[in-house]
């Protein structure tokens, strides 16, 4: 979510609200409260009038509250409507910043349920697993990405494959994952996801490449390093590929660590080709 200095002022404002409201409430609540607010995040995609009139710097905060009381009021609860009219009140540079401010709203109200559930540790290492799956069948990936079929066709497509081997809250991010989450293309929006997903553990995540899989021990030790580095716990997704013969590859937000047999072999059938 890319947002002026003005709108992430009063989105994470909200969230405050949120975090509060989901510290006292059940996982249950707190799960039905974000699909509510998902589903208004689908309404203003879909009417972008309405999107305008809840962000018109000429209107009063208090007329766009109430346009929007008037448009939800015994539609969706009252933690959501909180939610959601502090939203509106605030200020955005942009209509759209409403629409994606409620959407990221509704994915961490979805995090908060899964972890007053304890299921938050589960939930990223399945969005990631989900997505190595995404990244390792095209044909699979071109199916669930496909613009010109509808996205519920193809969320129903993400709930047939994970039914019954991931948590509820998993299958829900999954399936905001195919219709774009940010604007995003399926595999990106995973991988914001998981991302989102850890920084709600307060941990950083890592992206590690070997060709053969580590050992616990290997993996303490990679972690301790990498925590000592950044300054925050890393958790580490870990996929294997034999491919790159040796050497470890990790990737930390726009940091790349390349120490792979692969990459020193190719560096040097460059360097001989000149």
């Amino acid at each position: 979510m890319s947002l002026d200095a003005v709108g992430r002022e009063s989105y994470l404002s909200v969230k405050e609200r949120l975090d509060s409201f989901a510290a006292g409430a059940d996982a249950d609540r707190v799960v039905a409260v974000a699909d509510q607010m998902l589903a208004v995040a689908r309404l203003l995609g879909r009417e972008p009038r309405l999107r305008r009139a809840l962000v018109d710097p000429s209107r009063a905060a208090d007329a766009r509250v109430d346009l929007l009381r008037g448009l939800l009021t015994g539609k969706v609860d009252d933690e959501a409507l909180d939610l959601l009219t502090g939203l509106v009140g605030g200020r955005w540079a942009v209509p759209n910043e409403l629409r994606e401010a409620t959407e990221r709203l509704g994915v961490e109200a979805l995090l908060a349920g899964a972890e007053r559930a304890g299921d938050l540790p589960d939930v990223e290492d399945e969005l990631f697993r989900f997505a190595h799956i995404v990244g390792g069948d095209r044909e699979l990936a071109a199916t669930l990405g496909d613009s010109t079929a509808g996205v519920d066709r193809r969320a129903g497509l993400v709930r047939d494959l994970l039914d019954g081997k991931a948590t509820p809250v998993t299958v829900r991010l999954a399936e905001l994952a195919v219709g774009g989450f940010g604007g995003r293309g399926l595999e990106a929006s995973l991988g914001r996801l998981v991302e989102l997903a850890a920084e709600r553990r307060d941990r950083t995540v890592a992206y590690v490449v070997t060709a053969i899989e580590p050992t616990e021990e290997e993996q303490r030790r990679l972690s301790g390093a990498l925590a000592r580095m950044y300054g925050r716990q890393v958790s580490l997704k870990i996929e294997v590929k034999p491919e790159i013969i040796g050497g470890v590859s990790v990737r930390v937000g726009s940091d790349l660590y390349d120490g792979t047999v692969l990459r020193r072999l190719t560096e040097a059938r460059q360097a001989l080709s000149k």
